[in-house]
């Protein structure tokens, strides 16, 4: 297993974080997960060891949103995440881990300037076959090589403004099946060793404690203040990431 204590410094926030957002407090801030773990081990490896935790999390995130969901949504989405999951399944491997490190930073930095520059309204949306077949593409794509699928979902089904309990058991579904998929290509490639398994079984216990946490907080904190803090952490790492990704990749 990994005996940095810097990579558990990383990686116990990192899962905490993305349970919360499991659990329906804070939405997209689990695209920071990824990035702060790949501070102290690589991209690929965090996302290795994340995955298993992940699904730990849905099976807790199914179970707190239970019998709420949109199927006309499910039914749009899931078909372009599986094609989403195979492109990625191909393309990820022809990736550098500098150009892995440009992309997370890329992705972070991008949906950051998003959060803070969007307009305050947007035009109601409802389930559309176009846009969330493409949509659910990219975030299948994104979800299989750095566990970012939560930004691309959320432009198609924020603008349909859900009820947050429907939204979240949606999404908590959507990612349940994605995420269980996901594991059939990662074992494939190799991407479960004994160092990552057994780091992944040491950092389990925070999973189901981040999204019940979630839960708890989704209806006592300010969320907005959470959504602040998180995006301005996750600004840093994201520019970090794409300094540390261009100076390996041009020097």
């Amino acid at each position: 297993m990994i005996n940095d204590p810097f990579f558990y410094f990383c990686a116990i926030p990192a899962i905490l974080i993305f349970g919360m957002a499991k659990g329906g407090f804070g939405g997209g801030i689990a695209v920071v997960s990824v990035p702060l773990m790949s501070l102290a081990v690589s991209p690929v490896q965090a996302a290795s060891i994340l995955l298993p935790i992940l699904v730990v999390m849905d099976a807790v995130a199914l179970w707190s949103f239970r019998g709420q969901w949109d199927k006309a949504n499910l039914k749009i989405i899931l078909p372009g995440a599986m094609l989403g999951i195979v492109i990625g399944s191909i393309g990820f491997r022809y990736l550098s881990e500098d150009m892995i490190r440009i992309l997370i930073g890329f992705i972070a930095v991008a949906f950051c300037l998003n959060y803070w520059l969007k307009p305050a309204t947007q035009m109601q949306r409802g389930p559309d076959r176009l846009r969330g077949s493409i949509w659910g593409a990219v975030a299948g794509f994104t979800s299989f090589g750095i566990h970012a699928g939560g930004p691309p979902i959320n432009i198609y089904l924020l603008p349909q403004r859900l009820e947050k309990s429907l939204l979240m058991g949606t999404i908590a579904i959507f990612f349940a099946v994605v995420n269980v998929v996901k594991l059939i290509p990662y074992s494939l490639q190799g991407s479960f060793d004994h160092t990552n398994l057994l780091t992944a079984a040491i950092l389990m216990p925070v999973a189901p404690v981040g999204v019940r946490l979630g839960y708890y907080l989704l209806h006592k904190v300010s969320e907005q203040l959470i959504y602040r803090i998180c995006y301005f952490f996750l600004f840093v790492v994201g520019v970090k990431l794409l300094f540390d990704g261009l100076l390996g990749l041009f020097s």
